[in-house]
Parts: structure tokens; C-alpha cells; sequence
């Protein structure tokens, strides 16, 4: 894959990503206590932290996808982008478009979910 295209795709993963941040962050600002004494309104404290709970893990994912977007950008530079990292072998242009961050080919990836880093 040249470059530019992994640049291209590289960056709206970066975008898609931070939105997504932006969004859930505001949401728990908006969801916070203060609006609900604003408006009057009480929910069951279980339901609350059910809530809260919801959007630290996808807060927590996101930035671990955004710590993933700083590690290609990374590749791109070096030159290494669409190498896997795992064992250096060429990642298909086709999966890259699919899966801009992939650090490694599907079968490697499938045996690093299944048993960890090597």
C-alpha cells in the first residue's frame, strides 16, 4: 500500500476514533448529577452506575484504539506500516483497507487473540 492511502485511511481512523471519544465524554458530562438536579429528575442509583460503568469501558476502549492509531502513524513513518509486526511477512493491501490499525496478518492475529503475545 502506498503512503498517501495509508495516511488517508490511518487519519480517518484517528477522526472516527475521536469523535466517538468526544461523543461518549460528553455524554457523561450531560448524564452527569448536575443535570439531573437541573431538571429534577432521579434515577435509581444502580441504573446510574450501570451507566457510568458503561461509558468508562467505552472510554477506555476508545483510547486504547486511539493508542492503536498513534502506532500506525508511527509505521507509516518508519516505513514499516503494512509489515506485520509479529513476523515481519507483508499484511494484504485488502485486510489494511478493512482494518487500517492491523499490526498483523489475520492468522497472525487470530493466534495472538487466542493466546497472547509471544
Amino acid at each position: 500500500m502506498n503512503e498517501s492511502r495509508a495516511r488517508e485511511l490511518v487519519a480517518g481512523e484517528r477522526a472516527r476514533v475521536e469523535s466517538m471519544l468526544a461523543e461518549v465524554s460528553g455524554q457523561v458530562l450531560s448524564d452527569g448529577p448536575l443535570q439531573r438536579q437541573q431538571t429534577g429528575e432521579y434515577e435509581d442509583a444502580g441504573s446510574g452506575l450501570e451507566a457510568e460503568s458503561v461509558a468508562v469501558a467505552i472510554t477506555a476502549d476508545l483510547r486504547e484504539q486511539l493508542d492503536a492509531v498513534g502506532r500506525a502513524e508511527e509505521r507509516i513513518s518508519r516505513g514499516t506500516y503494512g509489515i506485520s509486526v509479529e513476523s515481519g511477512m507483508a499484511i494484504p493491501d485488502e485486510r489494511l483497507e478493512a482494518e487500517p490499525l492491523a499490526e498483523r496478518a489475520i492468522e497472525e492475529q487470530r493466534e495472538f487473540e487466542r493466546h497472547g503475545p509471544r
